[in-house]
């Protein structure tokens, strides 16, 4: 499949990537868990970003480079769902978006104008008032939250909702490149720089054949991702969504260890992107659903989950 963009998605995309490399590096103060990019977010609201998808010039592959760009940022932003998957919602879903799937708490809900609710099989969409919505404390690089009363939700019908779905895979596979990309980047470059036996860990033959182990995955995730915003076929979705689930759990633990005591530190970012891609590991049904629905969409065969 040929990803050559055109010079309207080029221009599009540079903007993109120049408005966020305004925030590739955190604040050298913080020392937390999950860095909110409000400013980044009010950028991108201003430059209207978020419905490229629906451009015509652009369209949802543009779409799917721009979550890949951002989730880059050690800031993180409500962008995947926004951007992929609000375009195909029949009316007015005011963002950010946020998704609640079987009751749990979910990235981004309690700052949530808009809540795609996942129960079973169904999928609705809500507009929450404030005081539905709670904060959640977490180890994940989100702001998380959670819906802690009943609102009222208007129910897709079953075409809709298998629309949906393959946007919302889409968008975590795009949203999962970036991260992957991000966090091999940066175990990169701490072997680049920390030292033992008097050279630098990057050069020691083993831990190179395990990170180009690590950019494969994630050099495939990203292709994945780009093909499903291109076909928009449920089996790309499902593919896409799987591969970047199993390569998130591959990849966490290797540049993790790559980085030993000081990867389970808040001193280095690397949990700024190794815990969002922790919290997207469940999501949609984790590997079990996604794998169900590559079986369905691509073999024709049911699987039980």
């Amino acid at each position: 499949m040929d990803f050559t963009l055109t010079s309207d998605q080029e221009a599009a995309f540079s903007a993109i990537d120049k408005l966020a490399a305004q925030f590739d590096s955190r604040p050298t103060d913080f020392h937390g868990f999950a860095l909110e990019g409000q400013e980044l977010d009010r950028q991108l609201e201003d430059g209207q970003y978020f419905d490229i998808a629906a451009i015509p010039e652009y369209g949802p592959v543009t779409a799917a480079l721009a979550v890949e760009r951002l989730a880059r940022s050690p800031y993180t932003v409500e962008s995947a769902l926004s951007m992929l998957v609000r375009p195909q919602l029949a009316g007015e879903w005011p963002r950010p978006l946020a998704l609640v799937e079987n009751g749990r708490p979910g990235r981004f809900v309690a700052s949530a104008k808009t809540l795609l609710i996942l129960e079973g099989g169904r999928i609705g969409a809500a507009k929450p008032p404030a005081e539905a919505l709670e904060s959640v404390e977490s180890l994940f690089a989100y702001p998380m939250g959670r819906l802690k009363q009943a609102v009222e939700v208007t129910w897709f019908s079953e075409s809709e909702a298998a629309i949906l779905r393959i946007w919302l895979r889409t968008a975590l596979a795009a949203e999962a490149s970036g991260l992957l990309h991000a966090a091999i980047a940066s175990t990169v470059e701490h072997l680049s720089v920390r030292k033992q036996f008097g050279r630098p860990l990057g050069t020691f033959q083993a831990l190179r054949h395990r990170l180009a182990e690590c950019a494969v995955l994630a050099g495939g995730v990203r292709w994945l991702a780009l093909k499903a915003a291109a076909t928009a076929d449920p089996g790309d979705a499902a593919l896409a969504a799987l591969h970047a689930q199993e390569s998130a759990t591959r990849v966490v633990y290797d540049v993790h260890q790559m980085l030993a005591a000081m990867g389970m530190t808040l001193e280095h970012p690397l949990h700024l992107w190794t815990y969002r891609l922790k919290a997207l590991l469940s999501e949609l049904g984790g590997r079990g659903g996604q794998a169900s629905a590559v079986a369905r969409h691509c073999f024709g065969t049911a699987l039980d989950q």
